[in-house]
């Protein structure tokens, strides 16, 4: 599995797929599907919006994340970096925000490679 950061339309998913322009990939966009696909390399795009979206119907989005891995080593995942700023009043928003921080660790952790992406350009850091 590799894992892709970095902020909001900084060229992730096109670096990513630029990368895999010989592959044969499938882009899930802000979701995580069940299992992988035979054959193909999974991209999850906008880790952070399925994040968001299981934590507001009170799922387990950790769950679902290492249910896909389990499966396949054929795995690109992408996630803005969002804990980056202000902290928010809202309660739900500081929950989020730190439960998403927290995926990000655990699958750096996990990560055969880990590539921080800025104006399209992108730094290894693992």
């Amino acid at each position: 599995m590799e894992l892709f950061i970095g902020g909001r339309a900084q060229g992730k998913l096109e670096l990513v797929l630029e990368e895999r322009k010989d592959e044969e990939t499938r882009v899930f966009d802000g979701t995580v599907p069940e299992a992988a696909e035979n054959g193909k390399t999974i991209i999850i795009n906008n880790l952070h919006n399925f994040v968001r979206k299981e934590l507001e119907e009170n799922g387990d989005p950790e769950k679902k994340i290492n249910g896909l891995l389990s499966g396949t080593d054929r795995c690109v995942i992408i996630g803005d970096e969002i804990g980056n700023g202000i902290v928010p009043e809202d309660r739900f928003e500081r929950e989020y925000r730190e439960r998403y921080g927290r995926i990000l660790i655990w699958l750096a952790k996990r990560a055969n490679r880990v590539v921080r992406v800025t104006c399209g350009i992108g730094r290894t850091i693992k």
